[in-house]
Order: structure tokens, then sequence, then C-alpha cells
């Protein structure tokens, strides 16, 4: 059997806004997103919904931010609200060249203004018959909090996701510490990329001075291949956070 191999990435995009919110730069995201290539895309703080910003901002796309971004390069996608307010609603989003088996999202906590989730998706791969999980999350800033999220991500993991069926998990993971790194490698056999191939953890924020790694691609059931973190031009003058790129091999 010749050699299969799948591309992801994963990109914190600001609800489409440069730093500070200067500047609205969702349709340059976009652009340079399908430059990028690749099969799948992990997106957090992706904009369901701001009426505010629809009637303010002039090429404030007229449908959704994930459909938008979608077109016709990802035809297949999943979105799931994680903080809802007044105006509308931004959370995670998986864009995908691979059909979706199903997917489904659950909320970490109630609290409504900063809540938080995990979006698991199952994709066909045709080419090899055979299921893929993506999940895509943003954990909390605070540990305690967060450690919780990663308790919950470590029973829905056990319960929904086969050893035997590989799985990506990418996001915002708000860690700088490692230590959920440490607790998905001792408790799932997950392995972060850049720390597989590099040593360590890319550095990912503030995009303008990458010092903090708190961007990561998890995986389990796959080769890890090559990998890449996209600060040059014109990725820094994007999002707060730069993205993350990832090969495997099936």
């Amino acid at each position: 059997m010749t050699a299969f191999s799948i591309r992801v990435m994963t990109y914190n995009i600001h609800k489409g806004f440069s730093v500070g919110n200067r500047r609205f730069v969702l349709r340059q995201i976009r652009d340079e997103l399908r430059t990028a290539d690749v099969d799948i895309v992990f997106l957090q703080e992706i904009q369901g919904q701001h009426v505010i910003r629809e009637a303010e901002i002039v090429d404030w796309p007229t449908e959704s931010q994930f459909e938008y971004m979608a077109d016709q390069i990802w035809s297949h996608y999943a979105y799931a609200k994680n903080a809802i307010y007044n105006a509308g609603h931004h959370g995670n989003a998986i864009l995908s060249k691979y059909p979706f088996v199903h997917w489904e999202n659950l909320r970490f906590s109630t609290i409504r203004p900063a809540s938080r989730s995990l979006l698991h998706g199952v994709v066909d791969i045709p080419e090899r018959q055979m299921k893929l999980h993506v999940i895509c999350v943003h954990l909390d800033f605070l540990p305690n909090l967060r450690m919780r999220q990663l308790k919950r991500l470590n029973e829905r993991i056990r319960a929904c996701v086969p050893k035997n069926e590989p799985l990506i998990l990418a996001g915002d993971f708000n860690d700088w510490h490692g230590q959920v790194s440490r607790y998905l490698a001792s408790d799932l056999e997950l392995n972060e990329i850049f720390h597989t191939l590099h040593g360590k953890h890319a550095r990912t924020f503030p995009s303008w001075w990458p010092m903090l790694p708190v961007d990561r691609i998890y995986y389990r059931g796959l080769q890890p291949i090559e990998c890449d973190s996209f600060e040059q031009n014109p990725w820094h003058r994007l999002s707060d956070h730069t993205p993350l790129y990832a090969k495997f091999e099936i």
C-alpha cells in the first residue's frame, strides 16, 4: 500500500481581527489559509454571529465566518458555539475536505460569557477506508478550570475514540508550562508533533513576538512527518496567535 498523508492546521483567528482589533482581516486570513493548502483546519475564536459588527463593518461576510472561510475549499465543516452573548456568539470550528460521519459539541462550563467546549468530529478518509477523529478545543486560562476540562476531555476520548482509530487533537490550550502535554501523554498516549520532531512546543503567542507555547497539535495512531509555525509575514500581522501546520502519514 502506498503512503498516504494528511495535512492540518490549527489557528486562533481572534474573530477575524488583527492585533488590538485595529483591522478586520478575515479576507486575508482566508486567502492565506487557501495558500497553505491543508486538508483539515482547526479554528478557535471564530465568529458565528455578531449583529452589531455585521451592520458596522463594510466587508463583514454575508454568511457566518466558518462558512466564509470554508468556501469551496473545505466543503465539510462543523461549528460549536462557545461564548454566547446578546450580539451573537463565537466558538470553535473544523473545516475539512473529507466528509463528517458525525460531530458533536460538548460544553465545558455554564458561564455564558466565557464558556468553553470541545468539538469532536469523525471524518471519513475514503482513500484508506478509515475514520479519523478530530477534536478542536480552546481551554481556560485558569489552571484549576483547565484541569477540569482536561478530565472531561480524557473521559470523552476514552469513551468515544477507539485506540485502533487515529486521532488529532488541536487548538488553543492556554498552557505554557507543559502540564497539558504531560497529562495527555501519561493518560491517553497522545504526543504533540512539535515536541516529537523538535524537542519543544512551538511558541505561538503573541504573534508579533511569539513567547508562549499555547497552541498545540496532538496525535495518536499517526506517523508525524513535518510541522511548522507560521511566524513570517503576513501571518504575524493577522491574528494575535500564529498558526501551526502539521503533516502526518497514515
